[in-house]
């Protein structure tokens, strides 16, 4: 019972940091089409 404890507490943390991780990158890409959507503005 133990065992399966702790893998699932990691198992939460893996999962969380992955979601934080995709919606960083997800702004980047956001910010990286905005700027280039004002270059071709111009």
């Amino acid at each position: 019972m133990k065992k399966i404890s702790i893998l699932l507490v990691c198992l939460f943390t893996v999962a969380l940091a992955g979601c934080e991780t995709m919606k960083g990158l997800g702004q980047d890409i956001q910010s990286a089409g905005q700027a280039l959507e004002k270059k071709a503005a111009e």
